[in-house]
């Protein structure tokens, strides 16, 4: 039910020339994207963190495992998924992590089931998640905090046809996180992640569940404003669609990690 052939995952690696190197990282970036075949959808995943981060790749229903859901990306580097049509997923990362040869391990924030290979699991709140939806007219994509925070992640579309905004949370709500909100490194020094108010709570007022379960009665609370004020191009509670969804079609994705550094 899975495919997970070399095709759909490929290191994109950059070999410094006298003229690549008077260009930043990202107008390569920018370059190849703009220069891939317009029939594919190509979703570049580029690190602009200072250290590894490992993303987790979830496939919605229906759609394949891409890269078995989960690799290592060093920082600088960058790698390019190929979309089939139609698939759906979500997008995280995962941060503070060791792994053994087996792939066997555990990661600070938005671990799956203690391994290097996702394979269909979700990552452990809070994270950050890009979701993206290809459709036959339209794609759909979100950056969402719902699930909390982890990372700064952003979704910039390239050579696509209609609005094709930019969305995404580059502020460092770890920063600004409340206290009861709060997930510390091990040693306590940092904040390494922020808890959604429904997780931390786990109340049908955060989580818009029994009689707020819909857009009527599940409205903004003190939590989900902070969340808003800080990045007001993700979703930040359930029913925050209007500001939140963007919409390309037949574009490519550059998604970045710790895009405010």
């Amino acid at each position: 039910m899975s495919t997970n052939s070399a095709s759909l995952f490929s290191t994109t690696t950059f070999t410094p020339t006298m003229a690549s190197l008077k260009q930043p990282l990202f107008s390569l970036l920018f370059f190849s994207l703009l220069t891939l075949r317009i029939s594919a959808t190509t979703m570049t995943l580029y690190n602009k963190c200072s250290h590894p981060v490992w993303p987790g790749i979830q496939p919605g229903s229906g759609s394949p495992v891409l890269a078995k859901g989960g690799f290592k990306l060093p920082p600088g580097k960058s790698y390019s998924l190929q979309l089939p049509a139609g698939w759906s997923g979500r997008v995280w990362g995962r941060h503070g992590c060791s792994f053994d040869a087996a792939g066997r391990g555990r990661c600070a924030t938005g671990d799956c089931g203690g391994s290097l290979y996702c394979n269909g699991l979700g990552g452990t709140p809070p994270a950050t998640l890009a979701e993206i939806t290809l459709g036959n007219e339209q794609d759909f994509y979100d950056v969402s905090l719902v699930d909390g925070y982890n990372l700064a992640i952003s979704i910039t579309p390239f050579r696509g046809k209609g609005k094709c905004s930019y969305a995404g949370c580059v502020s460092d709500l770890n920063m600004m996180c409340p206290v009861g909100l709060q997930v510390r490194s091990r040693d306590k020094r940092r904040v390494v992640a922020c808890k959604s108010a429904c997780f931390a709570f786990n109340s049908p007022r955060y989580c818009c569940t029994g009689s707020f379960g819909n857009p009527q009665t599940c409205k903004p609370t003190a939590y989900s404003r902070i969340f808003k004020t800080a990045c007001p191009k993700a979703y930040s509670y359930a029913y925050d669609d209007p500001t939140s969804i963007a919409t390309c079609t037949g574009g490519n994705y550059l998604l970045t990690f710790c895009a405010h550094h």
